[in-house]
């Protein structure tokens, strides 16, 4: 047995099955999981695969991956008249996130089984945007306008799945539950198979599902899928993650296997009955009992299965795959593509790396034109006598925190050697006496919702708004012992000892690090690297968002 682990997501799809056989075939796995929404189609799989490849590992999990574990084999319709489950998908969806993360399906199989690439094939557009928010929206609203009184639990549930239904808020949540869990196991690699929505078509797509053309539901898969990549883009642009990929197809893709079979629409089969004729009045039935009818067996048809797609017959398909419409690429061409950039390959067809590639970014004249911007900032300082300083408007709520802090140690020691000669009891000594004596400076702080924590960690200076603790909704919380400190080093000027015994330590590994010196060569330009004497409240700030909290950006 070769090495390397993959997770198929998707794995018992079309193109997913194909992606398998292939990582089976080409690149001498450890394991492969397969990992689709239904049993049937995901034992199906597993048995094809472990036929044609009997010396590779290759186990299958069925469920949905969008859901928590718990819920992950139950229907969303089963868990959406349920108000318990309304109420568990909700916090899934909007509650904490390290709370979702645990309770996760997708994190559960990623955590589970470590694997190094993760292949995902699940059409994510399609499983998000078709709960049709829209439909939900007349619904819920028209379930207000009838309720109250003994249809209040109607009217709850109407509204609570409109909810539920938001495409962005569950698009967000997935890519960061998959996300996090990629980097706890190290995975080396995440690359998607997406989607245009349309088919590779425009505005015009004759192929749509209501009489809107496109209709809005077509749309949203379409806007969901490109805000895929797009979330896709930050994680290719994300510090010690994956690399990460995306093959989108953007022809129909097909297909799966030809026959003569039963027609079945909603699960059940399409009866065939004879016609009758009718006189057409001033009214028409739209829908007519079919014990009316004389039943004559069952549609049977010649079809042309194109999975995701749908079941073709030979007039559909032909219409859809002709020269100018959606026209026709195969699942073996996208697998083939997959296992390219598995490889490290340059396929030319990485949607992430196409956007990477096209982006503007930083500028040698945006470059001149901070520093003639600070400079003005800076006079401005000096002759109004004011600290331009943090509002609280830029995140993460560190910053302002950081910022503030750095200011008041460059105004009392200007340098970084001089905070360095002071312990961290006397910096905590002269920054109270500080904050004390300049009213404007410590007024300002406050009234722009930050605290600040007096050296006795008892006594707290605020204005009539505190943007920390963050809880929505609320005006009041409860104190907990444990609190002061989570608050202080999220966003309160902390003037505790404590605290810059942590500066200290900062400024120490900063100085340590050496300045640059510019005649030595670029090589000492590093993030590591503070490149001033003197606190710049700015850029200590940012060296240590870059060293302490992550964020960087790598492109």
């Amino acid at each position: 047995m070769g090495d390397g682990r993959y997770l198929v997501l998707g794995g018992a799809g079309l193109v997913g099955i194909q992606v398998a056989n292939r990582i089976a075939g080409d690149l001498d796995p450890a394991l492969i999981v397969i990992a689709s929404r239904r049993e049937s189609t995901v034992t199906a799989a597993v048995d094809r695969l472990r036929r044609r490849w009997p010396g590779t590992e290759i186990v299958g999990e069925w469920g949905d991956v969008f859901l928590r574990d718990e819920y992950a084999r139950r229907s969303r319709g089963d868990l959406l008249s349920d108000p318990q489950c309304r109420e568990g998908v909700f916090e899934d969806l909007l509650g904490p996130f390290d709370e979702a993360y645990r309770r996760s399906r997708l994190a559960g199989l990623i955590e589970r089984y470590r694997p190094d690439v993760v292949v995902d094939g699940v059409n994510t557009a399609t499983a998000i945007s078709y709960q049709d928010v829209y439909t939900a929206s007349i619904v819920a609203k028209g379930s207000i306008e009838r309720g109250g009184g003994d249809r209040w639990g109607q009217v709850e549930r109407d509204v609570e799945s409109l909810i539920l239904s938001q495409s962005i808020p569950q698009l967000i949540r997935h890519v960061m539950i998959l996300e996090r869990a990629m980097r706890t196991v190290e995975a080396r690699l995440y690359i998607k198979v997406g989607t245009t929505g349309t088919g590779g078509m425009g505005l015009n797509i004759p192929y749509t599902h209501s009489e809107d053309r496109p209709s809005a539901k077509l749309m949203t898969k379409t806007a969901v899928a490109f805000a895929h990549t797009g979330l896709l883009f930050l994680m290719a642009r994300t510090a010690d993650g994956p690399l990460v990929k995306e093959v989108k197809p953007a022809a129909l893709i097909g297909y799966a296997r030809i026959a003569n079979q039963t027609i079945t629409e909603r699960g059940m089969a399409v009866r065939r009955f004879h016609a009758m004729e009718v006189e057409l009045g001033d009214r028409l039935t739209l829908v007519r009992d079919p014990a009316e009818f004389e039943a004559a067996g069952d549609v049977e048809l010649p079809v042309i299965d194109t999975g995701e797609n749908g079941v073709f017959t030979k007039g559909e398909f032909e219409a859809i795959t002709s020269i100018g419409q959606m026209e026709f690429v195969t699942p073996e061409e996208i697998a083939e593509l997959v296992i390219q950039e598995i490889r490290g390959g340059s396929t030319g067809r990485d949607v992430v790396a196409a956007v990477d590639a096209s982006v503007l970014g930083p500028s040698y004249r945006g470059g001149v034109l901070r520093r003639q911007a600070l400079d003005v900032l800076t006079r401005l300082e000096e002759e109004t006598g004011t600290h331009s300083v943090a509002l609280g408007q830029l995140g993460p709520p560190e910053l302002s925190k950081l910022l503030w802090e750095a200011e008041l140690l460059r105004v009392i020691y200007g340098t970084i050697r001089a905070a360095m000669n002071a312990t961290a009891d006397e910096m905590s000594e002269a920054l109270a006496s500080k904050v004390m004596e300049i009213s404007a400076l410590r007024d300002t702080i406050t009234s722009l919702g930050l605290g600040i924590l007096m050296p006795d960690g008892r006594t707290l200076l605020r204005g009539p708004l505190l943007r920390i603790p963050e809880v929505p909704g609320r005006t009041e919380v409860e104190v907990q012992p444990e609190d002061r400190d989570a608050w202080a080093d999220k966003g309160w000027v902390d003037l505790r000892p404590a605290n810059f015994a942590r500066w200290h330590k900062r400024f120490e590994t900063m100085y340590a690090a050496g300045m640059p010196n510019p005649a030595d060569g670029s090589h000492d330009v590093r993030l590591e690297s503070y490149p001033f004497e003197s606190i710049e409240i700015g850029t200590v700030a940012a060296w240590i968002l870059a060293n302490e909290l992550g964020g960087y950006r790598i492109k």
